[in-house]
């Protein structure tokens, strides 16, 4: 009997030693090879706007940048309008992003010449066939009476040059240049102004996206506040894109939940550029091997045709991949029913790269899902038809003909011929890339692509306008180094002046490329470390930090993705103004900005009064009241307090 109560004491302590070492072994799976932790706020990481509730560390604004207020207005003697030395007429190429950077510089260029400016012409638009005649150039996208009416107390634009100056441009009387990327105020002064004078007129060709140098002369801070003007406050869309704009916005909040923008940048000339041929594969790397080698004989590529794709992206030169972005994105805690949209008119891969990312993140939405084809339509106007691209059949041949044929076949008996080859329609050559099973030269563009490539400018403003109103921007590709301007240095930089404090990630690529290689063999079963890692380096790419990298790798080539601190106020006392940050050549990378004007202080002061007393409300709220499974306790979009102000300064503007 004493032996059986032995062995059943015995068995009852090992039974409980494994239980107990099976929880440990648990516990600590589960801290260091758990699945990528979701962030769960708890009730001190809330707050309130109205009845919802939002993650302040997943959608709130970064509070130290809440005191940088958008203030382009001349701060400084400033010239009016006078007496002109002649008209400067340009033709823009190249896509959004290039024209809106393009059309930026050649406003200050007239400025520093004192000259007329002719509203520009965009030649995508004019080179394509069949284009609504409702539109002209300009028009087809921007609002021609705003950006006229908007820039009247800097320079004098018109819409066409004189009924006798357009004969004689026609006879290619005025001299014509083409301005090279980033030319030097210099070589406008010393090159250009003579012929405006002696000719009165002046033609510019600009291809590159900009035709100004980025960093000017400090005694030219006005010319930097002139292009902020032109970008964030005379750039207007035409009133059909903006209302179609604010009606996606509206639909993606619909719910009372945030939404955040995502833009790709995979586009071939960039993936081309930097050799990122071996992200993709099959026809893909084709396609970007063949635009490489373009470039190479053009002489915008100085390297060899095949470069190691792999090395270049530890370089941070490729874009991150959507399935990338969307780990990131996980790792930050944004939950998988995070509504995110997808911006950018053309994606190269397709919807092929998407599937990791929607697999991740059902909600994922772009403009062809939330708006109906008529909506879409109504943007491009009444288009002429295209004549069809589908072969016509071989004409019928009459009885006597195949009679003839036949006694001219030859002696019988002879194989039948074989049988005519089957025309290749346009749809089975999937587009633009069919040519390369047949060619090793790339075809002109058809009439139908140029149509297609119009159209990606209105896709782009479109896209353009959701993503600086969206709650969280997220680009997979900006600031590359190759001095093209591109859509989402243009975002964060719009977003930067328009509302400093909204959460914009300024991703490191080549820091994230690193922390993604060392988890290669298990992307979606991380480390709890490695999310620590990634969420501090998106965390500083928000706030101080990021925007001082950002200064130095941004600024020196596209100053309208970092337009700080010219076109910025500081609105806080004197003694609270931040210490400048200085890079090692004495540029200024933070900081400096002057005090805001009184009137603005003062509006700001309510406004963040109210905004902090609706957080500290939001505060105490019990944690029993907050659905966090719902989900139904995101607020209404970021920024509706400082889109008022926004709206505020600019009718100040007006009378300053």
């Amino acid at each position: 009997m004493v032996v059986k109560n032995k062995f059943k004491l015995f068995a009852l302590v090992g039974i409980a030693f494994c239980v107990v070492s099976l929880l440990v072994h648990l516990l600590l799976a589960n801290y260091s090879t758990g699945d990528i932790i979701q962030y769960r706020p708890t009730v001190d990481k809330v707050y309130q706007i109205g009845k919802k509730f939002r993650y302040r560390k997943l959608w709130g604004s970064i509070q130290s940048l809440e005191v940088l207020q958008p203030f382009a207005n001349p701060r400084k003697a400033y010239s009016v309008p006078g007496e002109q030395n002649g008209f400067i007429y340009a033709k823009i190429y190249g896509g959004f992003d290039h024209v809106k950077s393009s059309i930026c510089d050649l406003v200050a260029v007239s400025k520093l010449l004192n000259a007329t400016l002719v509203i520009p012409e965009i030649q995508d638009s004019l080179r394509s066939k069949g284009i609504s005649s409702k539109f002209k150039s300009f028009s087809y996208v921007y609002n021609e009476e705003q950006f006229i009416a908007a820039l009247s107390n800097d320079l004098v634009i018109v819409k066409t040059l004189p009924y006798d100056m357009r004969q004689d441009r026609k006879r290619n009387k005025f001299p014509t240049f083409s301005i090279r990327y980033s030319a030097s105020p210099s070589f406008y002064m010393e090159e250009v102004l003579p012929k405006l004078k002696q000719s009165n007129a002046v033609g510019l060709l600009i291809a590159d996206g900009g035709c100004l140098e980025s960093i000017l002369p400090s005694d030219m801070e006005e010319y930097q506040r002139l292009r902020c003007r032109v970008a964030f406050h005379a750039l207007q869309f035409r009133p059909e894109v903006q209302a179609l704009g604010n009606q996606i916005v509206e639909r993606l909040r619909a719910s009372g939940r945030p939404y955040l923008a995502f833009h790709p940048g995979l586009a071939r000339e960039t993936l081309a550029f930097h050799g990122c041929a071996e992200l993709f594969q099959d026809v893909h790397t084709e396609l970007i091997q063949s635009k490489r080698k373009q470039m190479i004989k053009r002489g915008i590529v100085h390297g060899n045709l095949n470069i190691d794709s792999a090395s270049q992206k530890r370089k941070g030169l490729c874009p991150l991949m959507p399935e990338e972005v969307g780990i990131l994105l996980r790792a930050m805690g944004y939950p998988p029913d995070t509504i995110v949209y997808l911006s950018g008119a053309e994606m190269f891969g397709g919807q092929r790269v998407l599937v990791p990312l929607r697999a991740m993140y059902t909600n994922l939405v772009d403009r062809t899902s939330l708006c109906s084809k008529t909506e879409l339509s109504k943007l491009l106007g009444p288009e002429y038809p295209l004549l069809s691209n589908i072969p016509t059949p071989l004409p019928v041949k009459s009885k006597e003909q195949l009679i003839k044929e036949w006694n001219k076949a030859g002696p019988r008996p002879r194989p039948l011929p074989p049988p005519p080859a089957r025309p290749f329609y346009q749809h089975e050559k999937e587009g633009w890339y069919g040519w390369i099973a047949e060619s090793d030269t790339e075809p002109d563009p058809s009439t139908e692509d140029l149509r297609m490539q119009a159209h990606r400018l209105i896709w782009n403003a479109l896209d353009y306008y959701v993503s600086v109103e969206a709650d969280v921007f997220f680009p997979g590709f900006h600031n590359d180094g190759s001095g093209w301007p591109d859509f989402s240095s243009l975002v964060i930089g719009h977003r930067l002046y328009q509302m400093a404090s909204a959460r914009t990630y300024r991703p490191d690529r080549k820091a994230l490329v690193m922390l993604l290689d060392s988890i290669h063999d298990n992307l979606y079963h991380p480390k709890h470390n490695w999310t620590l890692s990634v969420r501090q380096n998106l965390n500083h790419s928000l706030g101080i930090d990021g925007l001082i990298k950002e200064s130095q790798m941004s600024k020196p080539k596209s100053f309208l993705s970092h337009p700080l601190p010219e076109c910025s106020c500081r609105a806080s006392k004197t003694s609270e103004l931040q210490t400048p940050v200085k890079g090692p050549n004495g540029e200024l990378l933070y900081g400096g900005e002057e005090r805001c004007p009184d009137w603005m202080v003062r509006g700001l002061s309510l406004v963040l009064q109210e905004s902090k007393d609706t957080k500290d409300e939001g505060d105490e709220v019990p944690e029993e009241d907050f659905d966090v499974e719902g989900h139904e306790d995101f607020g209404d979009g970021s920024g509706t307090e400082a889109a008022r102000l926004f709206e505020q300064e600019e009718e100040m503007d007006l009378d300053d």
